[in-house]
């Protein structure tokens, strides 16, 4: 709605320039088929204009920063030029290079800082602090979600807890992928597929969570597994990657990509239990210990209960003798109170 004002704005501006141009003299004694070419110019001049823009899809803040810069600094570093060059060659202002000289130059200089700033324009951030902070205002570092962490569900907990304070970043082929598996004839795709979604709608609806859908600049990486076009992503947006693929983490490792591992975080965030601790666990099934009954806490920790068998189906409390940390988690052992 702002851009269409803009532009309605821009063509009326337009039309009111042509007005002004109606009313100066030269105009009023030509030809009374030179004010209706002026307006109908007036009028195609902004369309023109507003269709080049609308052609332009992507656009590129960096870049067009750089040329905005560059201009700037050309104009600036012509004008200081012209100041040196007085005393070295005075020029009277009816010789031809009095007129000539200053754009020459500036169409030089302004090339040249432009060019430069759009070759450096991956550093630029750092000497012109406005742009980075108009593109960081919601975060230092985004947090750029797989769809294995969509799907997973719990990153949903763990921003509305507060635990992420930057924004999240959803790849536009991640949202892709869960689209085309929400729409599969296979019903575990589809479930797969649809539940990431539910968690995507449930994060926009948190106003306290901000997450954008981000195409990637390259879109030549469609060949590319997808662990590699996410992992590429966030180097490209300075972010980290948030996933539950194991596989995924290590490949951001190698390529000196931050990356956050949910499991690993749940795993983190499970109690630590000492010998001595008294728990209350709901035993469900026998071990393969003699005696033994084996339930599991809240968190999915397995408890592995000491004369327990005869309570399967009951809710014992056990204090904790040992503990026993595996590549599938932690293991618990008691004994009953």
């Amino acid at each position: 709605m702002a851009l269409l004002i803009l532009r309605a704005i821009f063509v009326m501006v337009s039309v009111g320039i042509a007005v002004l141009i109606f009313n100066s003299p030269a105009v009023q004694a030509s030809p009374t088929w030179v004010p209706w070419a002026i307006l109908a110019g007036m009028v195609v001049l902004p369309l023109t204009v507003i269709g080049l823009d609308g052609m332009i899809r992507r656009k590129d803040l960096t870049t067009i920063t750089a040329v905005y810069f560059g201009l700037l600094i050309g104009v600036f570093v012509t004008y200081v030029t012209l100041l040196a060059l007085q005393p070295i060659l005075p020029l009277s202002p009816n010789d031809p290079l009095h007129s000539w000289l200053p754009l020459v130059l500036g169409s030089v200089l302004c090339y040249l800082c432009t060019s430069l700033l759009i070759q450096t324009r991956d550093d630029f951030r750092f000497l012109i602090p406005y742009v980075e902070f108009a593109r960081d205002v919601r975060g230092l570092r985004p947090n750029v979600l797989d769809s294995t962490a969509i799907v997973d569900g719990r990153i949903a907990d763990l921003a509305e807890a507060g635990v992420f304070e930057s924004r999240f970043v959803v790849p536009s082929f991640v949202l892709d992928e869960l689209q085309a598996a929400a729409e599969s004839n296979d019903r575990q795709q589809r479930t797969r597929g649809r539940r990431g979604l539910d968690v995507l709608a449930r994060l926009r609806e948190n106003d306290a969570i901000d997450i954008d859908v981000i195409t990637p600049r390259q879109e030549s990486h469609d060949e590319l597994a997808m662990e590699t076009r996410v992992v590429d992503l966030a180097r490209e947006l300075d972010g980290r990657v948030v996933t539950i693929d194991a596989s995924a983490a290590k490949l951001a490792g190698v390529r000196s990509v931050p990356a956050i591992n949910v499991n690993d975080v749940a795993l983190a965030l499970k109690p630590t239990f000492m010998p001595g601790d008294a728990v209350s666990v709901r035993l469900v099934k026998a071990g393969e210990e003699p005696d033994q009954g084996i339930g599991y806490l809240e968190d999915g920790t397995m408890v592995v209960v000491e004369n327990g068998r005869e309570q399967i189906g009951r809710t014992v409390r056990a204090h904790v003798t040992s503990t026993l940390q595996t590549s599938a988690g932690r293991l618990v052992f008691a004994r009953p109170a």
